[in-house]
């Protein structure tokens, strides 16, 4: 009988790369990943899949007389050749580099206590109750003639780092997404719904279905308008859009050579400035409820924002803008040392909170006279870094209020408006509740929570032919 091949632990491959790195110190990060998916079409389960995989970089340092080298090799591994192919392609690299600019001295004996624990996998089961709803959801809409297509997934990454410095940590990730789109079987509009979990639980398809339909509902009364400026609700999921790509422009080094809406006229960053409407927040915090995320440093490569030298540096809340001012900006330990700034490292979440904030989204359709009710961006662009301008298309219902409701759907648009510039003109925002961007979150940031804005001047600025 044929032996069953063994499946190596991710300590194991940590603690070889290690042993087996000549450079002078080495960084060795791990992430095993499973995924488990369900897609659908015309009201029918199409596919469904389970993944798992496991990455491992390796960084090494090699000191010279002029500083410090690195060298950053990545790439799937199932057995620890593949680890030792990764290692000699890293310390070949550090050794032919030239000393990196970033340097600085490596985190020490940091230790998580369940570093020696397994990888904690998902399977499809997380959808054990999801799906027979799933099931109901379909019928009910074949019943009342519309059609659901939707994604959703769900994966658990374990991610290991460990160094020659005695770094020895461990952080068990849960990230997961839903989305459905609804249409009339005449396909004449859509709608779309959609959010994050940690978990699945308590994410129900016939809640989901009946939003759809509700905003199907809609639609049953068209009105074209013309390109202009107008009274605009965003909910917690397209304000998330907007405020993803604040936060990925807030870069300090950036700011700091006055390439971005964070520089100051005259040189430096807007550190200390008022750049918001008093009582608006925005932070990080790897403990914030629901959108937990790793509560160390973790970087594959040096950039703008990030560092290898940084890895393992602990993790705590850090308020972006606080009472409208900006407090912070993506820190290295070298960009902190140029701006003469705390080291504040990019965190894997974010929350905007207006402390005047209230209500839902509904309350904010409730007390609008006439204005518009922006459910979905997508294609979004920046056009002007120094005013952080973006662009974009609508998409999925853009409905229109009239009286403190909804009385249609109206044609799509080109939008150009900048997200900083929001924070600063909105006049009304409702509670913060978990969202999640359909931009940006199924690949990139799904870690969320957002009020609805609503802003009285959002700038449509053509007429969109999508349909």
């Amino acid at each position: 009988m044929a032996s069953q091949k063994v499946r190596l632990s991710p300590q194991s491959f940590v603690e070889h790369a290690l042993a087996t790195s000549i450079a002078d110190d080495c960084i060795v990060i791990v992430h095993d990943k499973t995924s488990a998916n369900l897609r659908w079409a015309n009201n029918t389960l199409t596919t469904n899949g389970v993944m798992h995989g496991v990455e491992v970089t390796v960084i090494s340092f090699v000191r010279t007389s002029d500083g410090v080298a690195t060298g950053s090799m990545a790439g799937t591994a199932t057995d620890q050749a593949g680890v030792t192919a990764l290692v000699e392609a890293a310390d070949a690299a550090a050794r032919a580099g030239s000393p990196a600019e970033d340097a600085a001295e490596l985190v020490r004996d940091a230790v998580s206590p369940d570093w020696a624990e397994a990888p904690v996998p998902t399977d499809i089961h997380v959808y054990d109750a999801f799906a027979p709803a799933l099931g109901e959801a379909f019928g009910r809409a074949s019943a009342e003639d519309r059609v659901l297509y939707g994604f959703v997934n769900h994966e658990m990454t374990t991610t290991y780092v460990g160094s020659t410095t005695g770094l020895r940590l461990r952080h068990v990730q849960p990230t997961g997404h839903y989305g459905c789109t609804g249409k009339p079987t005449d396909l004449s509009t859509s709608a779309w719904v959609g959010g994050a979990t940690r978990d699945f639980v308590g994410v129900d398809p016939l809640a989901l279905d009946a939003e759809l339909a509700r905003r199907l509902g809609w639609a049953q009364r068209r009105v074209d308008l013309p390109a202009g400026r107008y009274d605009t609700i965003l909910p917690p999921s397209t304000v998330a859009d907007l405020m993803i790509d604040a936060y990925w422009s807030a870069g300090a080094r950036v700011a700091h050579e006055g390439q971005s809406v964070y520089s100051r006229r005259g040189g430096g960053t807007r550190v200390g400035e008022r750049i918001a409407s008093a009582g608006v927040n925005l932070f990080s915090d790897p403990a914030y409820d629901g959108l937990q995320c790793e509560p160390f440093a973790v970087a594959s490569r040096s950039g703008n924002e990030s560092s290898v030298f940084d890895n393992g540096l602990p993790l705590g809340r850090t308020d972006w803008i606080r009472d409208g001012e900006l407090t912070s900006l993506i820190q290295t330990r070298q960009s902190a040392a140029m701006t003469g700034l705390p080291v504040t490292p990019a965190i894997d979440n974010l929350v905007l909170s207006v402390d005047s904030g209230s209500g839902t989204e509904d309350d904010l359709i409730a007390g609008t006279e006439r204005g518009l009710l922006l459910t979905c961006l997508w294609y979004i662009r920046e056009v002007d870094p120094q005013s952080l301008l973006l662009t974009g298309l609508t998409r999925d219902g853009v409905y229109l209020v009239e009286g403190g409701e909804i009385t249609g759907v109206v044609n799509n648009f080109r939008f150009n408006d900048s997200p900083v510039d929001l924070l600063r003109r909105f006049t009304h925002a409702s509670e913060t509740v978990p969202s999640f961007s359909r931009e940006w979150g199924d690949d990139y940031f799904s870690r969320t929570a957002t009020p609805a804005l609503r802003v009285p001047d959002f700038n449509m600025s053509s007429v969109s032919q999508a349909q």
